[in-house]
């Protein structure tokens, strides 16, 4: 192994999951935009939490409405996640630009994006400014699951999904499953 050089402070926490988010005025102006700060904040209340710059279109749209939705996206969703990232929807209609479809929400004014296998309806509880970017806090209200994804008992498998993750810069799979929670120390069963 090569020795480690030890660079600047910065984020390298990667890879994260690449996620598109709905959001709008809940007055029929709405958008989507990439993220790659989203995550999980707290199970009780289930909550999460985005990050994004305030020079962003859409972040105008987050904060005056306090709601968005957090669409998973998948391997076969790749260029039009990209696509949501590279473009503003200030001069850019992304629906009509990749082909995605605006579908109602459960709890929240804003559309969900229907080719994405799970959507995360969220209602913003704090907007915290941290410099560049400013989190926002939001309880988790409802969660659509496509069907195609549970098994035969009714449980969730996402990897039936293939979901994209983004990783300094670059796009990829999940790749293979490696174990389950608790495998390192679960007792192997003995064959008869």
């Amino acid at each position: 192994m090569m020795a480690k050089q030890v660079w600047k402070p910065g984020n390298m926490l990667y890879p994260v999951p690449a996620v598109m988010v709905s959001c709008g005025d809940g007055n029929g102006n709405d958008n989507f935009l990439t993220v790659a700060w989203a995550g999980t904040v707290c199970s009780d209340p289930p909550m999460v939490s985005i990050s994004v710059r305030p020079e962003r279109w859409s972040y105008h749209l987050l904060k005056e409405s306090g709601e968005f939705v957090i669409n998973l996206t998948t391997e076969a969703l790749a260029r039009e996640t990209d696509l949501a990232g590279v473009r503003s929807g200030k001069d850019t209609d992304k629906w009509a630009l990749t082909g995605l479809t605006r579908e109602p929400s459960e709890k929240v004014k804003v559309p969900r994006i229907a080719e994405c296998p799970v959507n995360i309806e969220c209602r913003v509880t704090e907007v915290l400014p941290l410099g560049s970017h400013h989190m926002f806090l939001a309880k988790v209200l409802a969660v659509a699951v496509d069907g195609a994804l549970l098994d035969r008992s009714g449980r969730l498998d996402l990897r039936k999904a293939g979901l994209l993750a983004y990783s300094h810069g670059e796009y990829y799979g999940l790749g293979r499953l490696f174990g389950t929670f608790g495998f390192s120390v679960r007792k192997k069963s003995k064959k008869r």
